[in-house]
């Protein structure tokens, strides 16, 4: 997990600084920000603590109806919570004595342009993206036909030649060699790149190319929603199973279960064309469709005509 400080968030988000240029090496704790309403009033033990503060028009507002005193008493009910910064929206002035009140307590005080509702937004994605819990793997991920996918397999067995057959064919490239992954909650995995290896792919006998340089900034996407995990493996005799409708298996990173599956690799095989097939019809099943089942609806009703 990566350490996220409030000087990330100035840089990040362009915020401009009130007051605590030497407190920005507070660390973020907490993955949601929050805007104060019973924090206004008298101290509530239930109330959650360490997370990012929101002041925006209506906080602001009603600090402004109040005494330099008063105003510092309900700034107080929000310091005791021990907020890593506080952030006034809408370019809003700041009520009297918040910034002196804020430097006695060695809490950064910073303003944006942006709404409440959008620099909340921006705010909870970022910080609950930079700060996921994070493990890299060996692989390839692309981005087929809007589904995250990751190829796996063994050094050698064709897993950069197959993302270079993908591209070709309009899909993107998320990451060659080393994919990071993070877990944004129990049910979502992102994929993405280490920025070393962004926009690379190294493919043998060619070397390293510049995907983006060579295909066009379609050729690239940053991050993808991982869907499918597909192990290439080498072809195997008489181990392909040829049901209807084989039975998923998952694969576990970090706790999230993400469906699995194999293709034999064996000279011939389009294997690009078998990941574009394993890709729609995986989308398929998630909107409620089965091939399978529509087969097996098709044989009910011709042995019904036939009796």
């Amino acid at each position: 997990m990566k350490i996220l400080m409030v000087t990330d968030l100035v840089k990040r988000f362009s915020l401009e600084v009130l007051s605590g240029h030497n407190q920005f090496h507070r660390v973020l704790k907490k993955t949601k920000v929050r805007r104060p309403g019973l924090e206004f009033m008298d101290k509530f033990d239930f109330i959650a603590t360490e997370h990012i503060q929101i002041l925006g028009k209506n906080e602001i507002n009603y600090l402004h109806t109040l005494q330099e005193e008063e105003c510092k008493l309900r700034i107080g009910n929000i310091i005791q919570y021990d907020p890593p910064c506080i952030i006034i929206t809408s370019n809003q002035e700041e009520p009297p004595g918040l910034i002196q009140y804020c430097i006695e307590n060695d809490i950064p005080l910073l303003r944006t342009p942006d709404s409440t509702s959008e620099v909340s937004a921006k705010l909870d994605a970022f910080v609950v993206k930079a700060m996921a819990p994070e493990i890299s793997i060996h692989g390839v991920c692309v981005n087929v036909s809007g589904m995250g996918i990751l190829l796996r397999g063994k050094s050698g067995v064709g897993k950069s030649e197959t993302a270079h057959t993908l591209i070709g064919r309009g899909h993107r490239l998320v990451a060659d060699d080393i994919v990071v992954l993070k877990k944004l909650s129990p049910q979502t995995l992102l994929g993405s790149h280490n920025e070393k290896n962004k926009e690379f792919l190294a493919l043998r006998s060619i070397g390293l190319l510049n995907v983006v340089r060579l295909y066009g900034r379609t050729a690239f996407q940053e991050e993808t929603r991982i869907a499918l995990d597909i192990e290439l493996t080498k072809w195997e005799s008489n181990t392909l199973n040829n049901e209807l409708e084989l039975e998923t298996k998952f694969i576990d990173y970090m706790g999230v279960q993400i469906p699995h599956m194999q293709i034999q690799l064996q000279p011939g095989r389009d294997v690009a064309g078998l990941i574009e097939a394993a890709a729609n019809n995986w989308y398929l099943k998630q909107q409620g469709y089965s091939a399978a089942e529509e087969f097996v609806k098709r044989l009910e009703e011709e042995m019904e005509e036939d009796n």
